[in-house]
């Protein structure tokens, strides 16, 4: 983005997101990225949880993997909230687990706290599909001057 001050377009950040949704680890894990309107947060939902996904606390928590995993993309993504051309890369997660997360759907939202020019705080919470906070992290992402090379995908397999 060429001015400081602007922000993306809710079309740039679909554009993003329905690049970002083709990623091999977003599909095999049956995870999907959106940016609801209003360019104020990342979602990373779970629409269908699966067998695979449980194991934490027995058989019907999801696993903490998972939802560490969901953590790192909403975190991961909020730069894209500033300017979805920059590469970044998750530089540290904390996860905090409340109660257990069960269900058949979640969800993980992720705001930023505060972004420089090359570091960026963002915090994000697990919901359940009843609408409860089950977990929560705080992250920071490295946000890189390189930027996507035109045609290029944030979506790298």
């Amino acid at each position: 983005m060429s001015d400081a001050d602007a922000r993306p377009t809710q079309e740039q950040l679909e554009r993003y997101a329905e690049q970002f949704n083709q990623s091999q680890t977003l599909r095999l894990l049956g995870l999907r990225l959106s940016f609801p309107p209003g360019g104020e947060k990342v979602v990373i939902t779970l629409p269908e949880v699966r067998a695979e996904h449980r194991g934490g606390l027995g058989t019907h928590a999801i696993n903490g993997g998972i939802i560490s995993a969901m953590f790192d993309y909403a975190i991961g993504c909020t730069p894209a909230l500033v300017d979805p051309t920059r590469r970044c890369a998750t530089m540290q997660l904390s996860v905090s687990f409340e109660r257990p997360v069960r269900g058949t759907t979640v969800r993980a939202e992720a705001t930023i706290d505060s972004a420089g020019t090359s570091t960026l705080f963002a915090s994000a919470r697990m919901y359940d599909d009843k609408g409860q906070v089950c977990a929560r992290c705080q992250g920071v992402v490295k946000m890189s001057q390189m930027k996507w090379a035109s045609g290029e995908s944030p979506a790298v397999n």
